[in-house]
């Protein structure tokens, strides 16, 4: 059950994964930057003449900004990251499945759209923990395993079908799915594993695309006609 996500880890020195990570990592610091500039601007623009109301506001900012960045960096990066899951699959599949004919994707609205909607998901888990702690961390957790794991495997499956193709497909796969999305969830709570998790999910998803039937070779399950739910 956890072959493809040891399959992904034995290519984290691919140079594409390196890539992604470091625009998910980027793109995010960015995000909350701009959030801590922005709150910083806002202070001094509704306290101007009253220097310490401004100094203890700015610095409230600071601090709340950072609580944010706590809360939010794995849901944007994860977010982001399956913006580019289209590098991290061609990866993998150069490496492991030379054989599949060019990928003909969902539209890159349905994609972009899987992104966001997987970032919200993964936050609204994460506030759930907070909020409900001890029961609350195993809730949040499972979770969050199904939140990354389901968004991941359509971010994927969309290279190669459409969306609604995709979710079917997803309903045949769901417990594999899930076991990669658990082990992304362990690693989305260990700081800096935290940021090689969506990468790692995503190549995980892709093994978990092409898996041979039970009983078969890794790899002979090539054409992506086959991964289509019948109608």
């Amino acid at each position: 059950m956890l072959t493809p996500f040891l399959r992904a880890l034995s290519q984290m020195d691919d140079r594409a994964f390196l890539s992604v990570v470091l625009h998910s990592v980027l793109w995010s610091a960015l995000a909350f930057v701009l959030l801590a500039a922005g709150l910083g601007w806002g202070t001094h623009a509704a306290l101007a003449g009253n220097e310490w109301l401004v100094w203890g506001a700015s610095l409230l900012g600071v601090v709340g900004a950072a609580l944010l960045a706590l809360v939010l960096f794995v849901p944007l990066a994860t977010g982001i990251a399956s913006l580019f899951s289209e590098r991290v699959a061609d990866a993998v599949e150069r490496r492991f499945y030379p054989g599949l004919p060019p990928a003909a994707a969902a539209p890159l609205a349905a994609q972009a759209w899987d992104g966001v909607a997987l970032g919200l998901r993964v936050l609204a888990m994460q506030l759930v923990a907070l909020l409900l702690p001890g029961p609350g961390l195993v809730l949040g957790w499972l979770v969050t395993a199904w939140a990354m794991g389901r968004g991941l495997f359509v971010a994927v499956a969309m290279r190669r079908m459409s969306r609604p193709a995709a979710l079917a497909l997803y309903g045949r796969h769901w417990m594999a799915v899930l076991a990669q999305g658990g082990a992304m969830a362990v690693l989305a709570v260990v700081p800096v594993a935290n940021l090689f998790a969506p990468v790692l999910g995503l190549a995980a998803m892709v093994h978990v695309l092409h898996q041979p039937p039970s009983g078969g070779a890794p790899g002979r399950r090539m054409r992506p006609h086959s991964l289509v739910p019948e109608r």
